[in-house]
């Protein structure tokens, strides 16, 4: 006799209709590696006559959660409607009903989780968010088992799509960043409101996941630094290719002693780095474990299959747990950042080396002016570039730097911004790889 896990699924739009067929289309494959049958009881969602390519019977659809939320013979809830609310009225409602929840919102995972994982515990039942992070990349599963042995060092990812493509469409064809967006919006990459994704923002709650399981600390969103990339000029990728360098989105966490770094922001990184080739709409984790060194996970980190796929190993996960009668314990633990002696390492901290573009006045000493600033804050200069003549008139000029605290580039960078030679704003990027 074959065990049954009922599925109740609240939110039929993408991801949703990914999990659903899969869950259909491979239930004869999941019943031969598992011995369950994984039986979808409902679906909600407020729009039910939208053809999704599924045959599903009607009575298994609603607009009401609360079918859902109060059906004694579902096992697992899966929310799959994003943002913040009513997604966690939702999950708390089914934790207090006594059923595990699975989610992709990272939105709400990275600024509610702590609370979120605190009612879990409570009532004793389990949350699943591998599709949080990544789409169909196992990176919770690979921080959370793979690498259990390993203190994590440093985390680098590329995890959303949305940003890498538009930097590789102005890398690639040399366009700029308006040109970039609109391109990606016509083929759905972008939202008609893209914020989340160009500054930064949903970087940021994916990275606040990935920190939270590699250094057992609580979810700590707004503790992390967040700069998007539209400032990033086709002027800069040049010049960072140029240089040997490519420009991305980066996700940073490292730990230092007791401190710990949670960044997100543009960051040059060498062409002959594997996270550098990592192009389009495609995702890749770098992780380096104290045991086993360097590695890489790199995939599809969005779309309806790839992240229905994370949805459906969490439902798999848990439904072999109810079965087996394993669920004798939480597998999160709630820390804190005291009882691990941990801090967060202020931005103005860190030490990177930088790109620099001044736009200065085509005039003898310029150069030694900016460089005389550097040195006084302690700022080495690793190479200089500088394009043009234009005589009387502002030329950019680009200086790569050695490792250099942040606190002393913002201060240089003030002093040199008001120097009656220096035009504009001075931008600087963050850069990340290995002295030479």
């Amino acid at each position: 006799m074959v065990d049954t896990i009922n599925i109740g699924i609240i939110g039929f739009g993408t991801v949703g209709s990914g999990t659903v067929k899969i869950l259909l289309q491979n239930s004869d494959l999941l019943k031969r590696r598992t011995g369950i049958n994984f039986n979808i009881k409902k679906i909600a969602d407020l729009d039910i006559s939208r053809d999704r390519g599924i045959r599903i019977p009607q009575e298994m659809l609603t607009t009401d959660a609360k079918e859902i939320l109060n059906d004694p013979e579902i096992d697992i809830v899966v929310e799959l409607i994003g943002g913040l609310h009513p997604a966690k009225d939702f999950i708390i409602q089914a934790f207090r009903n006594k059923k595990h929840v699975i989610t992709a919102n990272k939105a709400l995972i990275a600024t509610n989780g702590n609370e979120i994982f605190e009612e879990a515990e409570k009532n004793k039942v389990l949350l699943g968010f591998e599709a949080s992070v990544a789409g169909g990349i196992p990176i919770i599963k690979t921080l959370r088992e793979g690498l259990v042995a390993n203190k994590i060092l440093a985390i680098y990812g590329i995890i959303n799509g949305t940003s890498n493509y538009i930097l590789t469409k102005m890398t690639n064809e040399k366009v700029d960043f308006s040109q970039a967006l609109r391109e990606a919006q016509k083929l759905g990459y972008a939202e008609a409101d893209p914020t989340f994704d160009v500054e930064g923002i949903d970087t940021a709650h994916k990275l606040t996941i990935l920190s939270a399981l590699s250094f057992g600390i609580p979810f700590l969103f707004d503790k992390v630094y967040t700069e998007g990339i539209t400032k990033i000029t086709s002027m800069d990728i040049e010049f960072a290719l140029e240089l040997g360098y490519k420009i991305k989105l980066l996700a940073i966490a490292k730990a230092n002693y007791n401190e710990i770094e949670m960044r997100v922001h543009p960051t040059m990184v060498p062409n002959d780095y594997l996270i550098s080739k990592v192009d389009g709409v495609f995702n890749a984790i770098y992780v380096e474990g104290d045991a086993v060194g360097s590695t890489l996970y790199y995939g599809r980190g969005a779309g309806d299959l790839p992240t229905g796929s994370a949805v459906v190993a969490d439902i798999v996960e848990i439904g072999k747990l109810i079965i087996s009668g394993g669920l004798n314990k939480i597998e999160y633990q709630k820390l804190s950042l005291e009882s691990l002696e941990l801090k967060i390492k202020e931005m103005e901290n860190i030490e990177s080396k930088y790109y620099f573009r001044f736009s200065a006045l085509d005039k003898p000493g310029v150069l030694s002016k900016i460089s005389g600033i550097l040195g006084k804050y302690d700022i080495s200069i690793a190479s200089v570039i500088q394009k043009g003549r234009r005589v009387g008139g502002a030329v950019p000029v680009v200086i790569l730097t050695h490792t250099a605290t942040e606190r002393n580039v913002l201060q240089a960078i003030k002093e040199i911004d008001e120097l009656p030679v220096v035009s504009d704003k001075t931008l600087f990027i963050r850069v990340e790889g290995k002295e030479e």
